[in-house]
């Protein structure tokens, strides 16, 4: 609204003077409407050198293309009136006198500067232009700052194929040049359009005014100001300067600063005495910082410079901050697969090892303890200065349940616990959280084979063992199941005495002997030597797993769990017994010859007459 009452103000006050100007002259003393113009020139107070002026005025020639001085007198909505002198006003459009704002920017008055288009004797109009009288005032400095090689300034209005319009002078005659993408500044810029609307600087690299043609640079004065600032920063910079840069660019490894014409590397390494995930989570372009000079090659003009050096290392102090055996907290701030970094302070971390977690629970990942971000309190195990390295433990806080287990499972105690795993070698129980026993296969059966426990445990049965060792240093809880009865090997002796003879199936027949299971669990050994008299010979073949046989117990060792058989022991047995039964059926024979005696008798008394003369 107030624009408008503006624009209704402006337009009332032109109208105004424009109908003062125009409105027809008082009439003279003979009642006519002619002035009476040598009279009122006369009456006037001898100002003759306004009458000249008027004179020489009207008798003044125009010449088209002219640039003429006007003074606004009036207008409309849509025109406004200038008086250059001549017997007419010129017209000029009321949109060459628009501010910003959209508002008239003159009243009448005012003195304005036109341009004559065209001028008609015939009818004595005219036809003027203020733009194109300003537009003329642009190009002439446009064209003296060109041949000078002075910079302009301009606004940037709008982007365009492959660069930006940029209008040099005011609104109302300003020249549009052309800005290209690679002269809007020393680096690519990545949003053009964020530029729009901006005033710059720039140099004019070429000027053509029949054309309309424009080029100008902002690249070029902001090279020269470089390098005018290069050399200067190149004459004065020295290692472990402390210096002021800014931003320039940040990449992963870290943030290029510009020192003043010249540009330093802050490596991400030198940023901060702590972890940098990277330099954008620290700072953005343009930001002012404070670095040190850590190098400078004059030749090559490279620099590197650091913000951490700015202040003192903290690992000076680690030892007497963080003493072997003292409680600590931390924030995890990285986890890898053997354990997680924990930042006591910026720039000092300590690792918790995956083994240094728990007493009790295999730690597989740190990530089934604590997770980033998490708050911690630990126990400083190893200091090392020089690595820059803090061992810390997490589990330190707690008691080592193996120092009591000992106490609370003397060995012989029988526990019951349910099976949680199942091995090759033997089955673990569970006996407290987080402590598990392993009963060896060794030690499920005093008598049975076997191959695997699964063939007589699965998970979650519960059963009983005897604690048989504790090794709290390699956390190892040892278990027996079949210590729970006694060992049948033990009575062994008593129940298979030497001599006698024993009765068992047989379990295996190899080359060197026969496998009897005397006993589940008990067996004994019939060496091939013990099978038979004479060369000793392979049983396989002759003997068959399953058959039942009898032998003679000739070797019993309980500790080796071996028994010895024999065979051929009862076979000697047997002969012996045989002679010995018929030596005491012939004891009435006392001597060979009486038996020899008694049998030649015999066989005569058997024999025929016939023989006997055969015989003679």
């Amino acid at each position: 609204m107030e624009k408008v009452a503006t624009e209704v103000t402006q337009e009332q006050t032109l109208t105004a003077v424009s109908e003062e100007k125009t409105a027809p002259a008082p009439a003279n003393d003979s009642g006519h409407g002619e002035p009476n113009e040598p009279e009122e020139v006369m009456d006037d107070t001898g100002d003759m050198s306004q009458f000249e002026d008027l004179f020489e005025q009207s008798l003044r020639t125009f010449q088209e293309g002219e640039i003429l001085e006007g003074t606004v007198v009036g207008g409309d909505k849509d025109y406004v009136m200038v008086d250059v002198g001549y017997k007419s006003e010129g017209l000029i459009p009321v949109r060459e006198f628009y501010d910003e704002e959209g508002h008239v920017s003159v009243v009448p008055g005012d003195v304005v500067e036109v341009l004559l288009e065209r001028w008609d004797t015939d009818d004595g109009t005219l036809r003027l232009s203020h733009s194109k009288a300003m537009r003329r005032h642009v190009w002439e400095e446009i064209t003296k700052a060109f041949e000078a090689e002075e910079p302009v300034q301009g606004r940037i209005v709008s982007r365009v194929k492959g660069g930006l319009s940029v209008r040099l002078g005011d609104r109302k005659g300003g020249v549009i040049a052309f800005l290209p993408f690679s002269q809007i500044d020393l680096r690519p810029i990545r949003d053009p359009e964020s530029l729009v609307g901006e005033d710059i600087e720039c140099a004019i690299l070429k000027c053509n005014r029949k054309r309309e043609n424009v080029v100008v640079s902002r690249r070029t004065l902001l090279e020269k100001e470089r390098a005018e600032k290069r050399a200067e920063t190149l004459s004065s910079l020295a290692e472990g300067q402390e210096r002021e840069g800014t931003v320039k660019n940040i990449t992963d490894y870290g943030v290029f600063v510009d020192l003043g014409g010249i540009d330093g590397l802050l490596h991400i390494t030198d940023i901060s005495w702590g972890r940098i995930e990277h330099p954008s989570k620290v700072f953005k372009v343009g930001d002012q910082i404070k670095v040190k000079v850590l190098t400078f090659d004059p030749e090559n003009e490279k620099v590197s410079l650091g913000i951490k050096q700015l202040s003192e290392d903290p690992w000076l102090r680690v030892e007497e901050k963080y003493p072997v055996g003292e409680k600590v907290k931390g924030k995890v701030v990285s986890l890898t697969d053997y354990g997680a970094f924990v930042e006591l302070e910026e720039g000092v971390e300590g690792l918790i090892h995956v083994s240094e977690m728990s007493w009790t629970k295999r730690i597989r990942h740190p990530s089934q303890v604590v997770n980033v971000g998490d708050m911690v309190e630990a126990v400083v195990l190893k200091v090392d200065t020089a690595a820059k390295r803090i061992s810390l433990g997490l589990k330190q806080i707690e008691p080592n349940p193996w120092e009591l287990i000992q106490d609370r499972y003397p060995i012989g105690t029988v526990i019951e616990g349910q099976v949680k795993n199942i091995t090759d070698f033997g089955i673990f129980i569970g006996i407290e959280e987080g402590i598990d026993g392993l009963v060896h296969i060794s030690d499920l059966s005093w008598s049975k084979r076997i191959k695997h426990p699964s063939e007589l445990y699965k998970k979650g049965d519960k059963i009983q063992a005897v604690v048989l060792n504790i090794d709290k240093d390699k956390e190892r809880f040892s278990l027996g199941v079949k210590q729970l009865h006694p060992d049948p090997w033990e009575s062994a002796p008593e129940r298979y005495p030497l001599g006698s003879v024993v009765t068992g199936k047989i379990t295996n027949v190899t080359d060197f002997g026969i496998f009897v299971e005397l006993e589940e669990g008990v067996e004994g050994l019939i060496h091939v030597s013990e099978i038979g008299p004479g060369k000793a010979k392979s049983p396989v073949g002759k003997y068959e797993a399953g058959e039942e046989i009898s032998a003679k117990v000739i070797h019993v060792a309980p500790l080796e769990r071996r028994i010895g058989l024999s065979l051929k022991k009862i076979a000697e047995d047997e002969e012996r017994a045989y002679f010995e039964d018929y030596a005491s059926k012939s004891r009435t024979a006392t001597t060979l010859g009486s038996l020899l005696q008694e049998e030649l008798v015999q066989q005569s008394m058997s024999r025929s007459p016939d023989d006997e003369k055969k015989r003679d």
